[in-house]
């Protein structure tokens, strides 16, 4: 049978604090240290040194005495004719809490980052960093780092019992300091060296380590915004979101994307200047490969280096807040990925995904499924949720995936899943998991979104849970993107036969808080760039962006657009360009930036565009049959009684003298109209008024000729 210095000498000792460090052995005090690469070691006090017996040639040091030592003691290591001095990490007793170690096991620790991970803290008056980590099926967990020669012999942590979590306490560990942790297997005794999964930075790629990052020092200057944000009544207010990947939209000459830092300087006035409400940022949380664009996170708790330090992201969102924009972060809760030195089977066993791959692993994207099932898990990715809203002000969490979450057979064929307790195929635990997640946000940061990327009919998603929904505030409108996109890839000539494209989504409109998304999925991996989408010459390609945008600028729901959308990017986007800015040199791509600006301010200036997106009193048609002609017209309404008009010529046809229904007996002001000059149109238009006649059309008791310009919309005002 093993020794305990045996067991401690291969690295094997379950529990390290039960031998070494100070303990009273009879009548004496007994000092243990192992130092596998120490020739010697001594005891400093004020009354002089006492040096340490070595009583196993392995490293092991012991001193003994009547007299318990002043606590700290400290401790010089002889290397040959050098030395170094320590406060030995074995006297200092746990610093995690019972109560801690609970609510974790219980899944309801929600500021897992606080207990875990690694943390410059103060124990009995000495500095350092307390690391900890949750490994349930390890025999020995080990500090690894450049403070120790990257040696699991010398730093094994302590163990809480059940709980899984190992802790070390390592006094004068400086901030910035690389470590990983080395895990001994109890089953089957192979080694790994994993990062931190609770890390809150990482050396920079193609380094994996884990970085002991110091405590934050920005200083936060958005008190009004917070404020403001958790009275704002964003179920009727405006939302307009700009969607960006941070290391393309701008780059430097060499390649080098802009900074966090830089981003606050150049992007922040740019959205503001466009009339953008917020900023959404695609996942910023460290990640290995720059092609999975953050979707494959290996830091949950950790922004990406690649941009700078955590307060410079802070800065960022600062920056935002004090212009009035708000900020969400893409959030990935859906899968991770098979990197060996990160989470998959981080103690040598399934821990953070399902043991059996039909559970437990996508196939479309060679990614580990979360065990939304396991506790520890759930407090995980709640704590990460947390920490993103708490640690740096963001505004919401557009969560990723979901579709995926919500069903056990999500892309898998017969046989390749296995079905719930009931026989179904909803993954009730992911279920139970995202009703928690966005209570938890609702009730703990007033003001914050939750936006759930789902493409299919599962009932509630943007429901609260108390009436059986998900609890979501908003849901992406998935297939009114579809329709959408389909129709106007249609050349016009044949639009007339595929109008209910347009119209069908008013059916289930009102069903879900729904955003209306253009986002980076549709502008990628072949799919081209919205403007490449559009059939026809150049001219006509335009002219139908420029109506596309209007139209969704003009229909019920909250908005988002993709960087690039708004200059009409040429090309696909590609992650390692920046966006073509050089084609605002030409009339086209300027006008319809010219054109998104107009449409952003007005879309937040007219309450009837924004006040009822979620509500069917907010809308309702003029006449959606004219499918002879392509033309919609419809109303939109604010609950003060306020009313825009929208006439749509979905034709490269100019329809001079179209007859249109209206509600009052008076003047519409043209308040917009996508076919400009400064749009770069032809520019027909109505010459700013148009007055209605007594003259019943369409159901209404008035109308008016007007004249309706090629591929374009136009937005009228009733005048006051």
């Amino acid at each position: 049978m093993n020794t305990p210095y045996e067991l401690l000498l291969q690295a094997r000792h379950h529990d390290p604090f039960g031998l070494l460090g100070l303990h009273r052995e009879g009548n004496e005090w007994v000092i243990r240290v192992y130092e596998p690469h120490a020739t010697g070691v001594d005891l400093l006090s004020k009354a002089g040194n006492s040096s340490l017996e070595q009583v196993h040639p392995g490293g092991v040091f012991e001193w003994r005495g009547k007299d318990e030592p002043a606590r700290p003691y400290r401790l010089c290591l002889h290397y040959g004719n050098a030395t170094h001095e320590i406060c030995d990490p074995y006297q200092f007793p746990p610093h995690i809490s019972p109560q801690d170690l609970h609510l974790f096991s219980e899944g309801r620790l929600h500021q897992g980052y606080r207990m875990l991970g690694s943390h410059s803290v103060e124990i009995n008056g000495v500095r350092g960093v307390r690391f900890a980590v949750w490994a349930p099926n390890a025999e020995r967990v080990s500090v690894v780092g450049e403070f120790n020669g990257w040696d699991g012999r010398v730093h094994p942590m302590r163990s809480h019992g059940a709980s899984g979590i190992w802790e070390l306490f390592l006094p004068e560990i400086k901030p910035n300091a690389l470590y990983r942790y080395e895990i001994r297997n109890r089953a089957t005794g192979n080694i790994q060296t994993k990062t931190d999964p609770y890390a809150q930075g990482y050396e920079s790629r193609p380094g994996t380590a884990s970085l002991v990052t110091p405590p934050y020092q920005h200083q936060w200057q958005d008190a009004a915004w917070m404020k403001q944000r958790g009275q704002w009544d964003w179920l009727h207010g405006a939302i307009n979101i700009y969607e960006i990947h941070a290391g393309s939209w701008k780059c430097h000459p060499d390649g080098r994307p802009y900074s966090y830092r830089e981003l606050a300087t150049d992007l922040v006035p740019y959205v503001k200047g466009m009339g953008y409400t917020h900023i959404e940022l695609m996942p910023v949380n460290e990640h290995p490969l720059d092609e999975s664009w953050g979707y494959q996170a290996t830091g949950y708790f950790a922004p990406t280096s690649r941009f700078g330090s955590p307060d410079d992201l802070r800065h960022l969102i600062d920056t935002c807040h004090q212009a009035d924009i708000g900020v969400i972060l893409d959030w990935v809760p859906a899968h991770f990925p098979q990197d060996s030195w990160a989470l998959a089977r981080f103690d040598g066993t399934a821990l953070y995904e399902h043991e059996d791959p039909r559970l437990g692993f996508h196939q479309d994207w060679g990614t580990h499924i979360f065990n939304y099932g396991r506790n520890e898990v759930k407090s995980f990715l709640m704590s990460s949720a947390h920490f993103w809203l708490s640690e740096f002000h963001f505004d919401g969490l557009r969560v990723d995936a979901v579709a995926s979450m919500l069903y056990l057979d999500y892309s898998r064929k017969a046989g390749e899943w296995i079905p719930n307790k009931y026989g179904g195929r909803e993954n009730l635990d992911a279920v139970d998991f995202l009703r928690e997640m966005n209570i938890m946000v609702h009730e703990e940061f007033p003001g914050a979104l939750t936006m759930a990327e789902e493409s299919t009919a599962w009932p509630g998603v943007s429901r609260p849970v108390y009436l059986g929904g998900l609890g979501f505030s908003i849901k992406w409108n998935m297939g009114w993107m579809n329709d959408t996109l389909s129709y106007f890839q249609h050349d016009p000539v044949h639009r007339r036969y595929h109008q209910s494209q347009l119209t069908f989504g008013q059916l289930y409109a009102y069903s879900e808080n729904f955003v209306l998304p253009f986002s980076h999925d549709e502008v990628v991996h072949g799919k081209g760039s919205l403007l490449s989408k559009m059939p026809g010459d150049a001219w006509q390609k335009f002219a139908n962006l420029r109506l596309l945008l209007t139209y969704q600028m003009t229909s019920p729901g909250k908005k988002l657009n993709f960087m690039g959308n708004e200059i009409a990017q040429g090309r696909e986007w590609q992650s390692k360009w920046e966006l073509e800015w050089w084609q605002l040199g030409e009339d086209y791509h300027r006008g319809v930036q010219n054109l998104t600006c107009d449409l952003n301010q007005l879309y937040r200036k007219l309450t009837a565009l924004h006040d009822q997106d979620f509500q069917p009193e907010g809308f309702s048609w003029i006449d959606c049959n004219d499918a002879e002609h392509s033309v919609l017209s419809y109303q939109r309404y604010a609950r003060d009684g306020s009313s825009v008009i929208v006439v749509l010529n979905l034709t490269p046809v100019p329809r001079k003298h179209y007859r249109i229904g209206l509600p009052a007996l008076t003047q519409y002001r043209e308040v917009l109209n996508s076919d400009s000059q400064y749009y770069a149109g032809s520019n027909i238009g109505n010459a700013g008024l148009i007055q209605a006649e007594p003259t019943p059309w369409m159901g209404l008791p008035y109308s008016a000729m007007i004249s309706l310009p090629p591929l374009a919309g136009v937005i009228l005002v009733p005048e006051a």
